[in-house]
């Protein structure tokens, strides 16, 4: 069974082309989350998942696929999410987002996953899934194959280093940043590497390059606290119409969180792919060492 959520958009959610910006959808993915356990599930066999004091779930890993651009409208864009894989203490969720016609035709925007465990905040420990709890979530699942964590090697690259200082209202009810926020401090760390590129360097989210593929993975907490976490941010790898930006999160040596981005160079007008600037192409590359 999957479950169907209908989330409304707000304007703030919109880039400079107009689109739903790729952070966004991650918190469009845990509305759907918790309004399927709240909604499905209100017998209490699932209630430390939704968010009993001192319970609740933390998310391990995210990867967002961003298929086509999401504009604004009025009325909601639907979510459908589902259980793909148990284990002893952890789960996995698939989404999709999308708009269907009267003729049932469907345009995805996005397709998701989420790996969860259960965890005790007082502890600070996670914990295996209950009898209830699986049973829960069993009727939500639809097994599907795993897919396999990429990451690269850190590279130390001009403009690759950024101090990312947590705001109060980065954290939830725990005391620990929220998953969704994680994207915006690595979008924020990407930007920079990127505006290091030159004045030829089209911007994210405005005018050139868009985010195709996002992969979050999650290792520790991240507190709010007056001294910065170091972000290090570089270039993975380089196509001739993309390029894959890895990412850290490290507190003196100990690894927080990584990311991988896959941007791809888009003209707005035609609202395809292009080549990138010669200038840029030859830059990325020398990061690599080519």
């Amino acid at each position: 069974m999957r479950h169907l959520y209908e989330c409304p958009m707000r304007w703030a959610d919109l880039d400079l082309l107009g689109h739903v910006n790729n952070v966004v959808f991650v918190d469009y993915l845990q509305e759907a989350r918790v309004d399927m356990l709240r909604t499905h599930v209100p017998d209490g066999r699932a209630e430390r998942l939704v968010g009993r004091p001192g319970e609740g779930i933390v998310v391990v890993r995210h990867l967002v696929e961003y298929l086509n651009p999401l504009s604004f409208r009025f009325g909601p864009v639907k979510i459908e999410c589902w259980v793909t894989e148990l284990k002893a203490a952890s789960f996995t969720m698939a989404y999709e987002i999308f708009d269907e016609d009267e003729n049932g035709v469907r345009t995805t925007y996005a397709r998701a996953s989420t790996v969860l465990t259960p965890y005790t905040f007082t502890t600070e420990r996670p914990r295996r899934l209950t009898d209830a709890e699986r049973q829960a979530l069993g009727r939500f699942l639809e097994p599907a194959t795993p897919a396999a964590e990429l990451w690269s090697e850190p590279r130390e690259v001009a403009g690759g280093r950024y101090q990312l200082h947590v705001r109060f209202s980065d954290v939830d009810a725990y005391g620990h940043v929220n998953n969704v926020k994680y994207f915006e401090y690595f979008q924020e760390a990407r930007v920079q590497l990127l505006d290091s590129l030159g004045r030829e360097m089209p911007q994210e989210g405005g005018a050139g390059v868009v985010v195709a593929r996002t992969e979050v993975g999650y290792r520790r907490p991240i507190h709010v606290r007056a001294q910065p976490y170091q972000v290090r941010t570089w270039v993975s790898q380089v196509g001739n119409r993309s390029a894959v930006v890895d990412a850290e999160i490290t507190d003196e040596g100990t690894l927080l969180s990584r990311s991988r981005v896959v941007l791809v160079f888009f003209d707005p007008a035609t609202q395809r792919s292009v080549d990138p600037p010669p200038e840029v192409r030859a830059r990325m590359l020398a990061m690599l060492g080519e």
